[in-house]
Parts: C-alpha cells; structure tokens; sequence
C-alpha cells in the first residue's frame, strides 16, 4: 500500500510504502542493530563492577546525632569506673584497720576484680550477640552499681572480694564496648584519648575525697563507695538511653557484620583471637602497662608512708599527683600521637618513665617522690589510648570485639597479679620492692611494643 507526505509549507508531495512484517518469535534484534543497541549501552551510567572495593565513612562525634550522648555516657562510665580503681590505693590502709588484714590479705580485693575481668572476656561476644550493644552496656552499668552495695553496707571481706569479682565483670564489659565506639569514630586515637581522659579524671578526684572522707570527716571508709554507686545509676540511664537505638543507626555493612558475629561460637572466637599476633601482644603489653599502673597507684602510698615516714592525711594525695599526670599526659599527649606516630612516642614515654620511677625509688625526698611520681603518671597516660588505637587497626571489626576484650582482660588481670604479687613480697620484704617490679614490667612493655606491627591491616 502507499501512502503520502506533505510537508509544511510545501507544495511538494513524495509517495513512500509500508510493509506489514512477520512477528518474530525470538524477541532477540538482528545483528545489524546491534550497533544501535551499543550505542544506548554506552549512553548508561557505568555500574559498579562487583569487585569494586567500597569505602565505608566512619561516623563521627556529631553524625549520627546521638553520638554525641553515647560519648557522654562512655566517659561519664569511665569516670565511675575510675572513681573505684583511684580510691583503692588511698582507702587500703584504713582497710587493713578496718578489717584487721596484713598486705597479701587485701590484695585478695586485686584478684577478684581480675577474675572478674577474664570472666567478662570469656562470655562478652556471646552476652554481646544475645543483647546487643546497647543492652549489654545496661547490664555492665547495672551490676557495677549493684555490686556497690555490700561494701557499703560494710559486709564480710570476702563478700567484699566477691563484690569486686562484680565491679571487674562489669568495667571490663562497659570498657570494651566503649573502646570499639569511641576507636570506631573518626580521629579515633583522639577520641580514645578523651575517652580514657576521663577515666584519668575520675582517678584523681577519687583519692582526694577520699582521703578527705577518712581523715577530715573522719567517715567509715567504706561511705566513699555511696558516691560511685549513685553516679552508676545515672550511668545506667544515660547509657540505656542513648545506646538504643544503636545498632539500627549501623551502616549495612555494619550490620551485615554484626549479623554474621552471631554464628560464630563462643570457644571458637576467643580460640580465633588468641591466635592473632596482634592480640597476644596486646594482651601481654596491656597486662604490664595495667601492672605497673595498679601497682604504683595501690602501693607509692604505702611505701611513702613506711620507707619515707609520711603523714598518712597528707601523703594520701600523692595518689592523686599521678592520676592527674595520667589525666594532662591522656589530653595533651594522644592529639600529637597521630602526627609523631603511635610507635614512636610510645617508645620515648616509657623510657622516661623508667627514668622517674628510679628517682621515686633512690631520692629520699617526700616531696620530690611526689612530684616523680606525678611525671611518671604524665608519661603513662597517652600510653593506653595509643596501644588501643593501634590494636583496632590491626584487627578486623569481626576480630574487634572479641580481641578487645581479651586484650581487656589481661589489663585487668596485670591490675591485679602485679600489685598482689608486690602485696606478698611488700609483706615480707618492705614495700620499696614496688620499684623493681615496676621498672621491670616497664620493660616487658618495650620488648612488647618493638615486635606488635605499626601499619593498618583492618580489612573485612
């Protein structure tokens, strides 16, 4: 058939045919379209090729919003958590009145927390695959507050002890989850900084008052532990609120991460964990550095009392001299890390502070033993936050949490194992043997960090 066209505004008239055409069955075009069908690939937008490596944005303090909350209660946890561990060394003395135990007795108080601490390690990935992140946490903040309660209430020693096994599951768990959060954020060395600056807060307010309590109030040791079982119920709120809704806030990668977490088994991530490189070292640096750090805050009051014949009111607060070291050292110090590099400042802080330790040890000077002590607590402070971040770095998400925590565990067990061990030889030989045994795990510390990796190794 034919038809016509007529053109606007032209007078000319042209004559073309159409063709009715058979449906083909195959819907595939004929090759010599295949040039047209090029040319609409070519005019898509490239997709992604499935081995194309994506690049997951760490959030930060301000993004997601509540972030910013999550970090308060992290550090507001960290300050509660130190409140305990800084008071112990000024509290131990009236202890040992209190209830009529030599050094190697109350050291008991030591090994409890540490017990608590492995326990915590050992069923912290199955407890944190059952109630997730955010109710874990409730849980660690809630029995650290509950396991106030028989000390205040001036209970048997070794309720006392079994109290502490509480308070060490329990920082152990809140100190894990707030180490992946605050190393997970951006300039995380930094936040990991402010997050244990907290911590270091916490531990020089805790001696102060409560030497303050003994000795001007004349109070019953054990009433200083009201103010740490208090501030825990607020962490429990604050922490349950603004961790709710935290794994939902995830990314998917996040979450798909998480997700897979759940199937693994208890004895078979620990087993994992342990066989890294990076988590035995950490473990065993971690267990020095957290050694010597218990052992000089616990013990220098002592032996400033015995070896150097302080005034218990007045020594009392040298206690303090150190932790506010630890606390300028974790401000001022964990910044810088990130442009000097975590290795190499590690290795100057400890080398100076094997320096000042020995003059604490051979200057027969109160208060120049005092102020020793307070540079070597500046020295160690930036320590922990600069270890931490590079063990994040070198482990995966999936490895993070369970690696932490063993890493945490052995943290604590040095926390206690060193200062009941400087507990039993103080006991029989005097309490200067705290110095040997320090400047010893110093070195433990340096031959540990000179063979753990400095480059990134986190990918999934």
């Amino acid at each position: 058939m034919t038809t016509s066209r007529s053109n606007i505004g032209s007078a000319q008239r042209e004559s073309f045919g159409l063709e009715i055409l058979p449906v083909r069955d195959d819907p595939k075009p004929d090759n010599t379209s295949s040039d047209h069908i090029d040319d609409l690939e070519m005019s898509q937008p490239d997709r992604p090729d499935s081995n194309t490596e994506t690049v997951e944005v760490a959030p930060t303090i301000w993004d997601p919003f509540m972030n910013r909350f999550r970090l308060l209660s992290t550090c507001l946890s960290q300050i509660n958590n130190a409140l305990s561990d800084g008071a112990t060394g000024a509290l131990i003395p009236y202890m040992e009145k209190y209830y009529g135990i030599g050094y190697a007795t109350v050291s008991l108080i030591f090994v409890g927390k540490a017990i608590g601490f492995i326990a915590a390690a050992v069923f912290i990935d199955m407890l944190r695959a059952k109630l997730g992140r955010a109710k874990l946490l409730g849980l660690g903040q809630a029995l650290v507050t509950l396991a106030y309660i028989p000390i205040i209430c001036g209970a048997p020693f070794i309720v006392v002890v079994l109290s502490f096994f509480f308070i060490g599951f329990s920082i152990s768990i809140n100190v894990a989850i707030g180490n992946l959060f605050c190393g997970g954020l951006q300039n995380g060395t930094f936040m990991l900084g402010v997050q244990h600056g907290t911590y270091g807060i916490g531990a020089t307010i805790g001696p102060l008052v409560a030497t303050a309590l003994v000795t001007a109030a004349n109070a019953v040791w054990n009433r200083y532990y009201i103010i740490t079982c208090v501030l825990g119920a607020l962490t429990v709120a604050l922490g349950k609120w603004s961790f709710w809704r935290y794994e939902q806030e995830l990314s998917p990668a996040a979450r798909q991460r998480e997700t897979a977490q759940v199937g693994d088994s208890m004895s078979n991530s620990i087993f994992l964990a342990m066989n890294l490189r990076i988590v035995f070292l950490g473990s065993l640096f971690i267990f020095a550095y957290q050694g010597a750090e218990v052992s000089i805050s616990g013990w220098v009051i002592s032996f400033l009392i015995n070896d150097r014949d302080g005034d218990p009111s007045s020594v009392g607060y040298a206690t303090a001299g150190f932790w506010a070291g630890i606390t300028i050292g974790r401000f001022l110090l964990s910044a810088p890390a990130q442009r000097i590099g975590e290795k190499t400042l590690v290795y100057g802080l400890i080398i100076g502070a094997v320096a000042f330790q020995l003059l604490v040890w051979l200057i027969p000077n109160i208060v120049g033993n005092t102020i020793a002590v307070s540079v070597v607590g500046l020295l160690l402070g930036p320590i922990y936050p600069c270890a931490s971040a590079v063990f994040l770095r070198s482990m995966t998400r999936r490895e993070a949490l369970t690696g932490i925590g063993m890493i945490n565990a052995c943290d604590s067990a040095g926390g206690a194992i060193a200062p009941f061990v400087t507990g039993l030889l103080a006991q029989a030989f005097g309490t200067f043997v705290l110095h040997p045994i320090v400047i010893f795990l110093f070195v433990v510390m340096l031959l540990c960090w000179y063979f753990i990796p400095a480059e990134e190794k986190r990918t999934e």
